[in-house]
């Protein structure tokens, strides 16, 4: 893993992630917490697909696209973000997701005040979940209105029901509390190594053949599994790895599937349980 991690082309990868379109744009913890929700937010489907979306977004903006998100009245930001659309989300619903973080920030000056309530209280899965409440406008409706169809379906918590894996939350929550090379690190009361995977489709196929989890399908089970297994190899930043993992099946530099061509030089290969007891000619 390690070998994984100290070879990969960050610069190749950054330019296909999400995070590339968000970080020109930060210049502060404000516009790093409004910019990253909404980057992860739109974070479904193809790499290509959520920077088009991004893109789309922030042309919409009359200005810096932060600013223009909390500042612009309900009605002509309604009406500039209709049209918008992108796999199921829908221009009515980023704009309801404008107005929970203006009526937020009238209120505290940071998501990471949020967080640390339910982290100090039920540790990372209670910091989502608070997180996740927060997001959803829970406890907002007198001030704000009610939610569009869906909304609140964008921002699941780990201790719901579905125990879902809320990929697109521990990512937010990765760039911002991590300072290392590709994310931001604006947030440093919550220690890299109390993070959690983002387990996407890529990392947790990848995670599965590596042997880093036993569970065939993602769930919040199967994230801690694969974040305790990191956090043995390193436990002071275990989710440096994620980057890695992720874009690892992105690029296709894991076939998933033996390929000796592509794999032959992959540093965990031996490892790989598609490989497993099987010789490779000299």
């Amino acid at each position: 893993m390690e070998a994984l991690y100290r070879g990969f082309a960050f610069e190749r990868s950054l330019a296909d992630d999400p995070i590339s379109s968000i970080r020109p744009l930060v210049h502060d913890g404000r516009s790093a917490e409004v910019l990253g929700i909404l980057a992860a937010t739109v974070a479904i489907g193809n790499t290509t697909a959520i920077r088009g979306a991004l893109t789309r977004l922030f042309e919409l903006a009359d200005g810096p696209p932060e600013d223009w998100l909390l500042r612009t009245p309900r009605a002509k930001r309604g009406s500039v973000l209709r049209p918008f659309r992108h796999r199921w989300i829908r221009g009515d619903q980023v704009e309801y997701l404008a107005r929970v973080l203006a009526d937020h920030y009238s209120r505290r000056d940071s998501l990471e005040d949020d967080f640390l309530d339910g982290y100090t209280a039920r540790g990372f899965p209670g910091g989502l979940d608070t997180l996740a409440q927060v997001l959803r406008g829970d406890g907002a409706r007198a001030r704000i209105g009610a939610p569009p169809a869906g909304y609140r379906r964008l921002f699941p918590s780990p201790l719901d029901r579905s125990r879902s894996p809320c990929k697109r939350l521990t990512l937010f929550v990765r760039w911002m509390v991590r300072e290392r090379y590709p994310d931001l690190g604006y947030w440093h009361r919550i220690p890299t190594g109390e993070l959690r995977v983002p387990l996407d489709q890529h990392v947790h196929w990848i995670a599965y053949h590596l042997g880093l989890t036993s569970r065939r399908t993602r769930s919040w089970a199967a994230v801690e599994e694969v974040s305790e297994a990191l956090r043995r190899i390193d436990p002071i930043d275990p989710i440096k790895y994620d980057f890695v993992l992720c874009h690892t099946g992105i690029s296709g530099d894991c076939p998933k599937e033996r390929d000796i061509a592509v794999c032959g030089p992959c540093s965990v290969r031996p490892d790989c349980r598609m490989w497993r007891g099987r010789r490779v000619a000299a």
